[in-house]
């Protein structure tokens, strides 16, 4: 059994005060609406769990009308970070899943050709996870203000989601970064801690996650250019 959790708990504070970007609407549809559609439509996975705050459970319930979803959902109550809405999710799950793919809420252009890439990865390595190459050329700062040391960029790729696993892989990684203190904001960075090798899936097409008002634009564009 497959099944996707779309994390979509936090509150967006870069995109404004009292603005829920999740529910900000590109071409009559919320961004995350866009989003549960892409993987409603694939037929791999058998159940889809949203992981949201509990303000917004009338919202989501009345989106899955709006959108007439077909593969059985639900919610699940969001943690203080996103480290515990995963979790949360994880252990919402039922109990014959066997893959998970991870998807952030707000990442609406990721195709469905993706999604089964990484289920495929993860289902081969136990861990997978959407990306694409770095183009720009990359310098560290210590200090935001002066360049510090270069960055080869041909060694660098942008991670982005899904980020799909074994469950039981992603179970153990997030319970060693727990008892550790530590507070991770990608998922893959806890299978580091305990050595598990994450395959990289290059994502062929454009796969930005809305963040700022100035990336609604670009986000509307591709949508519109995927149909």
């Amino acid at each position: 059994m497959n099944s996707a959790i779309i994390v979509a708990a936090g509150r967006g504070t870069r995109m404004g005060p009292n603005v829920d970007k999740l529910f900000l609407e590109i071409g009559g549809i919320p961004i995350v609406g866009h989003t549960w559609q892409r993987f409603d439509g694939v037929a791999e996975i058998d159940e889809i769990l949203i992981v949201t705050r509990e303000d917004l459970r009338p919202a989501f319930e009345e989106l899955a009308i709006e959108l007439d979803v077909q593969l059985p959902w639900r919610l699940v109550l969001g943690g203080a970070a996103r480290q515990d809405s995963v979790a949360n999710g994880l252990d919402a799950l039922a109990p014959a899943t066997e893959i998970v793919a991870i998807q952030d809420g707000a990442r609406p252009c990721t195709t469905k050709a993706l999604i089964r890439a990484t289920m495929d990865a993860a289902r081969e390595s136990g861990a997978a996870v959407a990306a694409m190459r770095v183009t720009d050329t990359v310098k560290e700062s210590a200090d935001g203000r002066t360049i510090a040391r270069h960055l080869d960029r041909e060694k660098l790729w942008a991670v982005q989601t899904p980020q799909t696993f074994r469950v039981s892989i992603i179970r153990r990684a997030l319970a060693t970064a727990r008892e550790r203190g530590l507070v991770l904001t990608d998922d893959t960075a806890a299978c580091e801690l305990i050595g598990q090798p994450v395959r990289l899936v290059e994502s062929a097409t454009p796969n930005p996650k809305v963040t700022v008002p100035a990336d609604l634009p670009y986000v509307e564009l591709l949508l519109r250019e995927q149909g």
